[in-house]
């Protein structure tokens, strides 16, 4: 890599003229990383708001494992009709993650019942989602390209099957800035101590700079450690540690400006010391009333960690978050290659009522407009059965559901076929999902752009385009 040439000042006038000037680039780019006119990282901001996006911000909660639509939003008579035997002739036999495309269809025992005004269906398994229904936008035709984990979560994420693109919350975050520069525009929330597949790479940047990257609040009743500062330490002194360490890291990156990383770790010195101030505020839940923290079932055996992880996701965005991603099922807890009525019941226990109280709070607290919640995993499972009482990664054909940010309520659109294995109607790749966030959040995916090494990258890799039929 060619190191960048820095010319040197020819005397004392020609220094102070070019400090001069350097002191005033550096307030007016403060102010357009500001209002989102610049992208942090020197690059103009490439995109205007095509004036139609609604949402802020965006919450993503993220079922790591593949929850099964068929037994959750997409209602299959013939799977009972033909439980036992083969898939039919008339159906494609695919490739399937653990190689048992013969094994025989299985059942789904599930109550089904139609809910809302728009009569949408939703299984017994989510009795709390089957109350916001009017609220929610049901995509029954969602595809990917991913047959496991890796590759399924990696694209789900980044738009791609292979590591080392951008993930969605850094492109938002590169396309639109932050809203409040104390505390992180991307956070990642885990509902317990393991780790997703692909891990940090989830909420990377690629080739972007670091400074886009998601930050991971811990796990636990302290989300931040160490914010406070050490004993006999005072804020005066705390400033001027940082100022004295940065003044370092500036001198050390001179040179050296191609390592975003660099300008990525000068950030979060600064970020931390802004944090030590709003921080212990957005995630202090014990502000929050007791009907609140009832409505999300905080301390409930079974919701207590996603209820606390979806509040904090609601105080994170109305404090001017723009991207919290929150993991449910961390460490893919909803594969259910094995005993699925035993693995979904806990898993929806868990989900059900946290995640229906995120819409209800956002809504009464009028956040719900500007506010994009998407619900769902990397795949879908399949009708055919696996170790007798599971079902198969389905990435062919799944649903998921979007609410908020302009998206309409009451609606099921798309479809799969007659067992649930491909979809359809309207298929949604995850390109396309993609680009329905970003058109969400008033940015075009495919002139979201961001020049790596003399080519033009965009979210979706140049593919997909929004789905229109969800907003309103």
């Amino acid at each position: 890599m060619k190191i960048p040439h820095y010319e040197q000042a020819r005397s004392r006038r020609d220094f102070l003229a070019r400090a001069g000037a350097g002191f005033g680039s550096l307030a007016l780019t403060d102010l357009l990383l500001k209002q989102g006119v610049m992208a942090h990282g020197g690059q103009p901001n490439p995109v205007p708001h095509h004036g139609k996006g609604k949402a802020k911000s965006v919450i993503f909660l993220f079922m790591e494992g593949g929850p099964s639509h068929i037994d959750l939003f997409d209602p299959k008579p013939l799977l009972n009709k033909l439980a036992g035997q083969p898939l039919p002739d008339s159906f494609h036999r695919p490739l399937t993650a653990m190689g048992e495309q013969d094994s025989p269809i299985l059942a789904e025992k599930r109550v089904w019942k139609q809910h809302g005004q728009a009569g949408t269906w939703v299984s017994d398994w989510l009795p709390h989602t089957s109350k916001i229904v009017d609220d929610i936008s049901v995509i029954r035709s969602c595809k990917q390209d991913g047959l496991n984990h890796v590759g399924s979560v990696c694209q789900m994420n980044t738009g791609s099957i292979l590591a080392g693109r951008p993930s969605l919350g850094a492109w938002a975050t590169y396309g639109l800035g932050s809203e409040n520069e104390n505390l992180p525009a991307f956070v990642v929330l885990c509902d317990n101590d393991s780790k997703p597949f692909n891990g940090t790479r989830n909420w990377g940047t690629g080739f972007m700079p670091s400074t886009y990257q998601g930050t991971q609040f811990n796990f636990g009743d302290e989300p931040v450690a160490n914010l406070s500062n050490p004993k006999g330490v005072s804020n005066n002194r705390q400033r001027g540690r940082i100022d004295f360490i940065n003044q370092l890291n500036r001198r050390h990156r001179g040179p050296r400006a191609y390592q975003s990383d660099l300008e990525a770790r000068i950030n979060s010195f600064e970020l931390a010391y802004r944090m030590q101030s709003e921080i212990p505020l957005a995630v202090d839940l014990d502000e929050e009333p007791q009907y609140i923290k009832d409505m999300y079932g905080i301390g409930g055996e079974k919701t207590d960690a996603v209820a606390k992880n979806c509040l904090l996701a609601r105080r994170l965005v109305e404090r001017g978050v723009r991207f919290v991603q929150v993991f449910c099922g961390t460490g893919s807890k909803w594969d259910a290659h094995k005993g699925i009525e035993a693995n979904h019941t806990a898993r929806c226990a868990e989900v059900d009522q946290p995640s229906a109280a995120l819409i209800t709070d956002l809504k009464q607290r009028g956040l719900l407009d500007e506010t994009l919640v998407i619900w769902g995993g990397e795949f879908g499972r399949t009708p055919m059965s696996e170790k007798g009482d599971g079902r198969d990664h389905n990435p062919w054909g799944f649903s998921m559901w979007m609410a908020g940010g302009g998206v309409k309520g009451g609606q099921t659109l798309g479809s799969t076929d007659e067992l649930g294995l491909y979809a359809v109607e309207d298929p949604q790749h995850v390109h396309d999902l993609h680009s329905s966030i970003l058109w969400s959040l008033g940015l075009d995916a495919k002139e979201l752009i961001y020049m790596n090494n003399g080519t033009e990258e965009n979210p979706v890799i140049n593919q997909g385009k929004p789905f229109m039929k969800l907003f309103a």
